[in-house]
């Protein structure tokens, strides 16, 4: 196979002479460095190599103008902004949301070359247009929105005078200038000679300096396509060239001569699709181990090729040992390196400083980094120690005294990542730059070499920061300054080193420009990705941009065709890897450009789809079961003898297996703390409020007077139940501030509604949060067992004893009825049943009463009477109906049901098992 790059140095070595006097430009360095190495390949004899030039290059030269840097244009944008904004300016922080959209629109504009003072009149007459602006009541944002709009025309004026009295320019300015300067350039270039290889998007700046050196007989254009492609009249592979000879007087067929026909060529396409992103990375490397296996010469022409660069690390960590060459154009970001992630957390840990202390999560989080944990002495014993604190002390933010209270010994390191006085810019900065340096002794002992390279880029991401902040005074706010570190990180990559020219290549799909390659392997073959799709982060709407010629997503989408169609050229294995699974973070359906292959005749018998998907065998489903021993025998026999709530024995009714473990092993949930009320939590409030409330009224009838007089009070007993049952949170806001209502809300419904009931029934209430414990006489079981737990309410109205419950969760009628007695130990859905029947069991054991009823107080319906208890009774003649007041018999009933349920708790032939659902 030969590449268009060898093509094109044999022509030009036919045609002119190679010399000094000879330019190059081309689309990237990439292709300058391929470029340059065929030259010296094919050079008869020692001589003057060509002078290569990237476009961007060759641009700046014609201007005479430097390119400023992304992170310096928008603080000069700022400036000038400010200057003409004065006191009504936006804070820098707020000004970088927009400010880099901006800077892409100025930068299209200038590109284009299109009529500054037009477009912005006409961008604001289309304002002058809109409702708002015809509003006679005009409010302060329509009337900033108005002036936003009004503003840009002399924001762009002078910003572009403040760069070009700097010798600076963004890239639109630049070609602008070089645009305007070429003329003369074509007069003054003697024997120079320009070749522009490989082009194909050109902005209308690009145009006028080819076609300039064109007309004066002063430049020549090889282009990287082939002729099939212009002679389609509908590809989009070919949509610009075509458009360049259709519009060119300066172009005629002449410039396509050469051109040779490689697409229709025979081909072996692959398409696969693989489930997610990741997986694409592993069946890549699974792919090259293939081909190696079959063929290692093919190392020496092949190209992975990332549709999505996030691929990149995924890659790296599949690629496998057979292949033993691999050259990546990319470098890996330092955002996603540990360094950068570290950072990140140390400055949002400042930045979301709150006046009562540091989050618990972002500093146990920022505590827990790999990098951070190596300067502690001991960094688990130190965690572990730190976190039981937080959580026995539910504290939701962290304050340097509660750090002092943590004796580790590890002072010095506490207190050069926590201090409150990081409060600044600079002094924020300073502290990021003594962590740098403590990280960097300590990898040095370590001999952690990749850690070092982390840690000294980011050094110089710091010290630019810092040149940064005192050159530009309004970088003043924690915030802007973590805006000016995440721009400068983002920038910033780790290169890779190897041989450039050997191995296979991983490439972006930008970087294959000019390269060809006789395997190629393109991941992320999705809409979405390839073509990117219809983004549009401009301030110029659609219509405007077709208006004045300048690129939308439809020109895009040509663009993203040529790069795909250029690399199938002259490739002979291609694989194409599209993500099966539909994301709109990760691409949608399989690329149009996929099924743009599947439909053309011309490949018809060389194409293949496939599905891949790893081989999974489902292993036969198992119950679970755990089997008894006289070891778990003995623990049941312990919890026996300080007694079983009835909540205990619902668990084990519901979930044998987690009876199992929270009551044989003592497992318990992870203790976090809370920040947003828990529904336990939210419980637990409720009846400690209402214990409050009613403790009065014990051994006496309800006085529905009193009882209102308690209703203003409502807010402080809330508040005192908070205060005792969940410190250290603040009740002023949030779901917090939530839960806080909505409890008042309750007590507020509940009383009121206590009171209709005591003015026309009689309520004595005899006992609230009464605990009560049992001994349970089972027969067969020669050791004690009690039963013990905490009634809520016992009261008498008009005279039946009631047992309540209170229930602030989700609680349905039938969950406390029953349709045979067999069912409140086997039936999950029946447990508050048995846990009402358990509380009704152990009071009449200590009170002997002869008939009550049990009952539920549904909160989330207290428009609703008391779920009272049912059970199955019987009228005379056989039917059935449910009865509600719980006498000897229905007691007896439950106490056999109750002595079942304990007899298979201690057999050792039955096991703990799982509920088949």
């Amino acid at each position: 196979m030969q590449t268009f790059l060898e093509e094109t140095v044999a022509q030009i070595r036919e045609q002119y002479t190679v010399d000094e006097h000879l330019v190059l430009v081309v689309p990237s360095k990439r292709a300058g460095l391929f470029l340059l190495q065929l030259f010296a390949k094919t050079a008869p004899k020692p001589g003057f190599a060509p002078a290569i030039y990237t476009i961007e290059e060759f641009v700046s030269v014609l201007s005479g103008i430097r390119y400023a840097t992304n992170t310096q244009l928008i603080f000069e944008l700022f400036e000038v902004y400010r200057g003409l904004r004065g006191k009504e300016a936006e804070s820098f922080h707020e000004f970088s949301k927009w400010g880099g959209t901006l800077l892409q629109d100025f930068n299209e504009i200038d590109r284009y070359l299109i009529s500054q003072e037009k477009i912005f009149s006409y961008l604001s007459a289309i304002q002058e247009t809109d409702h708002w602006y015809l509003r006679p009541d005009k409010t302060p944002m329509i009337r900033a929105y108005i002036e936003f709009w009004n503003s840009l025309e002399p924001l762009y004026n002078a910003f572009s005078e403040h760069l070009l009295n700097m010798n600076l320019g963004y890239q639109g300015l630049v070609y602008r200038k070089a645009s305007e300067a070429v003329e003369q350039y074509a007069l003054d270039s003697g024997k120079t000679h320009h070749v522009f290889i490989g082009f194909n998007a050109l902005n209308t700046a690009e145009q006028v300096i080819m076609k300039t050196l064109l007309s004066h007989d002063k430049a020549d254009i090889f282009w990287d396509i082939d002729p099939v492609f212009i002679q389609d009249k509908v590809h989009d592979a070919g949509y610009f060239i075509r458009s360049y000879f259709k519009k060119w007087k300066s172009l005629s067929a002449k410039h396509l001569k050469d051109s040779v026909e490689s697409y229709e060529s025979h081909k072996e396409i692959r398409i696969i699709g693989v489930p997610k992103s990741v997986s694409q990375a592993k069946y890549v490397g699974s792919l090259l181990n293939r081909l190696a296996s079959e063929n290692t010469s093919f190392q020496k022409s092949a190209a992975v090729v990332l549709g999505d660069e996030n691929l990149l690390n995924p890659l790296l960590n599949s690629i496998p040992p057979s292949i033993s060459k691999v050259n990546i154009t990319m470098g890996l970001p330092l955002s996603q390196s540990p360094a950068g992630s570290l950072f990140n957390e140390f400055i949002a840990l400042y930045v979301n400083w709150k006046g009562q202390g540091w989050y618990h999560r972002d500093l146990l989080s920022l505590l827990s980094h790999p990098y951070i944990k190596r300067l502690f002495k001991k960094p688990d014993e130190t965690l572990d120690r730190l976190g039981s604190m937080v959580r026995d002390q539910n504290w939701v933010y962290i304050r340097p005294s509660h750090l002092k209270e943590v004796k580790s010994g590890d002072e010095q390191i506490f207190s050069l990542l926590f201090s409150e006085g990081f409060a600044t810019p600079s002094k924020l900065l300073k502290a990021s730059s003594d962590l740098i340096k403590a990280l960097i002794d300590r990898f040095k002992l370590d001999g952690d070499a990749i850690g070092l390279q982390y840690l000294t880029k980011m050094e110089s991401v710091f010290n630019e920061t810092e040149a940064y902040v005192n050159k530009y005074e309004f970088i003043a706010d924690l915030r802007s300054f973590q805006s000016l570190f995440r721009e400068l990180m983002t920038r910033e990559t780790i290169d890779f080193y190897g041989q450039p020219l050997e191995g296979i290549q991983v490439m972006g799909m930008l970087e294959s420009r000019n390269l060809d390659f006789e395997t190629v392997i393109i991941t992320s073959v999705n809409e979405g990705i390839l073509p990117s799709g219809k983004t549009h982060s401009s301030f110029i709407p659609f219509d405007v941009k077709k208006e004045f010629r300048m690129p939308t997503y439809k020109e895009k989408d040509a663009v993203y065709t040529y790069h795909f169609y250029r690399l199938l050229q002259r490739a002979k294995n291609i694989y194409l890897l599209y993500n099966t699974e539909p994301d709109v973070l990760e691409g949608g359906e399989p690329s149009r450009f996929i099924s743009q292959l599947l439909t053309e005749k011309r490949k018809a018998g060389n194409i293949r789809h496939i599905i891949a998907s790893p081989s999974l065998t489902l292993p036969e489903p198992v119950q679970e079961s755990i089997g008894k021993d006289h070891s778990v025998l003995e623990t049941l026999k312990e919890r026996a003898s300080i007694g079983f709530s009835p909540s205990a024995l619902a668990t084990y009714i519901r979930d044998p297996i987690l009876f199992y473990k929270k009551y044989v092993l003592g497992i318990k949930e992870p203790e976090e703390v809370e920040e947003n009320i828990a529904a336990n939590t939210f419980g637990t409030i409720l009846h400690a409020s209402l214990e409050h409330l009613y403790t009065p009224f014990v051994g006496s009838v309800i006085d529905p007077e009193k009882l209102n007089l308690l209703i203003p009070q409502i807010p402080q007993i809330t508040r005192n139940a908070f205060r005792d049952h969940y410190p250290n949170v603040s009740l002023e806001s949030g779901k917090n501030l939530i839960a806080y209502q909505v409890i008042q809300k309750y007590l507020e419904n509940y009383l009121k509604m206590a009171i209709e009931e005591s003015k026309k029934h009689r309520i004595e209430i005899l006992a609230v949060e009464q605990n009560v414990q049992i001994s349970l006489d089972i027969p067969g079981l020669p050791f004690p067992v009690y039963l013990k737990g905490i009634i809520d309410r016992v009261d008498k109205k008009d005279g039946m004893l009631r047992i309540l419950d209170y229930k602030t969760g989700n609680t349905k009628k039938s969950e406390v009825e029953i349709g045979e007695w067999g069912e409140i130990i086997t039936d999950p859905d029946k447990t508050k049943a048995f846990q009402m029947m358990s509380y009704a069991y152990m009071f009449h054991s200590l009170n002997s009463s002869e008939s009550f009823k049990a009952g539920i107080v549904p909160f989330r319906s207290l428009e609703k009477e008391v779920f009272l208890f049912g059970y199955p009774g019987t009228v005379g003649n056989g039917t059935s109906r449910k009865e509600n007041v719980i006498n000897t018999q229905a007691l007896d009933a439950f106490k056999e049901q109750l002595h079942q349920l304990l007899y298979s708790l201690f057999d050792l032939q039955i096991p703990f098992e799982a509920k088949v659902e």
